[in-house]
């Protein structure tokens, strides 16, 4: 459920009757939010299919959640929840407080979707409600338009208690309960009301958040095709950005003004950022996930810009890129940007049919402390066998901490509440989209390493989609070489001259 708003006494205005007669009378016929079915909506038919197989018998709660409030009477743009989306079709900002209930039947469940269609105009909320009338936000769908885009049953969000009560003892409900912590309270004192056990509403609800989470590990061809679209509207990101270098080397908190570049480019291209973009200078890089982007931006720096566009199915795009400000390597950066290469191009070697997720890891950070071990900045006796050892090694990751691949869809990190063995330890499976990200991470107060490498940081990624025969490099468009990254920052430079 929404949060509720501040409403100040102040700005009450007087409403009389004979405004309110007036303000509803001559206006055209509504045209419909709706002209015909969303391109996902068999697919998410599909997603429904799959999860009432899985809970024959069973009420399948899963709410969008509801607005949270930026401040006062101001509220944050809405996302629904990544279930609800997945589940539905439904991405961008909406709908908020809406809920989705997969209600049993005899050959499986009946999809039904509560949620606060359009207002009449004779209503107050019309002209009067600042969060949902329609003179302030706009119109919204009408329950036909919701069933003609989506293809199941709408419904007034107003009979979602009374249904989702209904037979609350004789039906077990399972409820995505992180979505809308309020209306969480709210099921489970009917459930327990109606003979359920309050320390077994948990489990029932983790096990439906498991198998949701768990569905999204391979993605159909449409969701697939989000990703494309999610990772050309980067590569326009990207490219804004490496126009926009030299300008941020003359401004102050030039960090800034790459962010900033990046998510006009992100609102314009799609929903806006999936995530909060790192734009990372100079020995900022080093910190894993700087988002404050407060620094200056020097000539001499590399930026490291770790973003993704969402676009409005909300699937969004990782890739990171390391780019020298001024076009060109210095050799020391170039001798740490190649280790990170090598360490991506073994990675994405590795990621292919019937090998295990862990295995892109492995390639990646064996490269990583072969690098490390020829530098001489492992401890002495310590070879790569050595420190790749998880009992008694381990000495690399000072220097790369993090994993080198996650999944990747509707969340940046999709799939999160996989177990290891469906996860870690899983096959690659055609369908699964992954980040392939290694990094080196050389402090500027790190005496272990040469003052040469102090205060670089760089990391390299891109999404790939596994395929029947190896994998597809989603991002292969935007250049990786040291070589090429300099090739594509001049010609950037030279068409926006």
């Amino acid at each position: 459920m929404s949060e509720e708003q501040k409403q100040a006494e102040n700005r009450a205005r007087p409403t009389t009757e004979e405004f309110r007669r007036f303000v509803r009378e001559d206006w055209a016929e509504r045209r419909p939010q709706a002209t015909g079915q969303s391109p996902a909506a068999p697919y998410a038919a599909a997603r429904r299919d799959a999860v009432s197989a899985a809970f024959p018998g069973d009420r399948l709660v899963v709410p969008a959640g509801g607005l949270k409030v930026r401040s006062n009477d101001t509220d944050y743009v809405f996302r629904p929840h990544t279930a609800f989306a997945h589940l539905t079709g439904l991405g961008a900002d909406r709908e908020p407080d809406a809920v989705l209930v997969l209600e049993p039947t005899a050959d499986g469940h009946e999809a039904v979707l509560y949620f606060r269609p359009l207002g009449e105009r004779d209503s107050d909320e019309f002209f009067a409600n600042a969060r949902y009338g329609e003179f302030w936000v706009g119109a919204r769908p009408s329950l036909a338009d919701i069933e003609l885009e989506l293809g199941l049953t709408a419904r007034h969000i107003d009979e979602f208690e009374a249904a989702v009560a209904k037979d609350a003892g004789e039906v077990t409900v399972r409820l995505v309960r992180d979505a809308d912590r309020e209306l969480s309270a709210t099921l489970d004192d009917a459930r327990v009301e109606n003979g359920a056990e309050r320390e077994s509403l948990v489990e029932l609800d983790d096990a439906l958040a498991h198998a949701l989470s768990v569905l999204r590990l391979t993605k159909d061809e449409w969701e697939v095709e989000q990703m494309r679209e999610a990772v050309a509207a980067t590569h326009v990101g990207f490219e804004a950005v490496i126009a926009e270098l030299e300008t941020a080397a003359e401004l102050g908190r030039g960090e800034r003004w790459i962010e900033g570049i990046f998510g006009l480019h992100a609102r314009h291209q799609g929903n806006g950022v999936g995530y909060d973009s790192i734009a990372a200078s100079g020995d900022h890089a080093n910190t894993l996930h700087w988002i404050k982007n407060t620094g200056d931006v020097a000539e001499g720096d590399l930026v490291l810009l770790d973003a993704g566009v969402e676009v409005d199915s909300l699937f969004t795009a990782d890739i990171t890129r390391t780019l020298p400000v001024s076009g060109t390597f210095t050799d020391a950066q170039r001798e740490v940007y190649d280790a990170v290469y090598a360490a991506q191009e073994a990675g994405i070697a590795a990621a292919k049919p019937g090998a295990k997720f862990s295995d892109i890891h492995a390639a990646a950070i064996k490269v990583i402390a072969e690098h490390l071990h020829a530098w001489g900045l492992l401890p002495d006796g310590v070879s790569v066998e050595d420190t790749l050892d998880t009992e008694h090694g381990q000495y690399h990751r000072r220097w790369m901490v993090h994993g080198t691949s996650h999944h990747l869809g509707l969340d940046v990190h999709d799939c999160a509440l996989a177990t290891r063995a469906e996860y870690m330890d899983a096959e690659l499976e055609p369908g699964m989209v992954l980040t392939v990200e290694p990094g080196l991470y050389f402090k500027a107060d790190d005496l272990k390493v040469p003052e040469r490498f102090r205060g670089i940081g760089v990391r390299i990624e891109d999404d790939i989609v596994i395929t029947a025969d190896g994998n597809e490099n989603l991002s292969a468009a935007m250049p990786r070489s040291s070589a090429d990254v300099e090739a594509w920052i001049a010609d950037v430079r030279e068409e926006n001259a």
